[in-house]
């Protein structure tokens, strides 16, 4: 069977994490997220925008390991634009997976775990892309 690559997309306090979380414990899948590398040594996240390039392409390095391995991964990012969608679509196409892109809506009225500011959750809105 081949592997899937799972997509998780929404904007800050939507749930991606804690959807990512359960799905990762019903099924045999490596689970990451760019906040995984925004930690500190005690693993405290603070978010450093210096380290958001870092943290993406940590993301797709462990993203392409996984399905290069046949195993299947879950990556929860905003992921607002096509262009972010299209990187995974990419890979899942890459190592022969499938592609699933899943939208976490915020209908629980959740706020940001990180605090990010309402200017740039705006904007984050804006630009959030859907293909339906």
């Amino acid at each position: 069977m081949k592997p899937t690559l799972y997509l998780i997309r929404g904007l800050p306090g939507s749930g991606k994490s804690t959807l990512a979380d359960r799905m990762a414990w019903a099924m045999p899948a490596e689970r990451v997220e760019a906040d995984q590398f925004m930690q500190d040594e005690a693993g405290i996240y603070k978010f450093d925008p210096d380290k958001l390039m870092y943290a993406h392409s940590r993301c797709r390095v462990v993203t392409r390991e996984a399905l290069e391995q046949g195993v299947s991964v879950i990556v929860s990012n905003t992921s607002t634009t096509e262009k972010e969608v299209e990187v995974y679509s990419r890979i899942a196409n890459d190592y022969g997976a499938n592609f699933v892109s899943i939208v976490v809506e915020n209908r629980h009225g959740n706020e940001s775990v990180h605090d990010v500011p309402a200017e740039t959750m705006q904007k984050m809105k804006n630009r959030f892309s859907i293909k339906l």
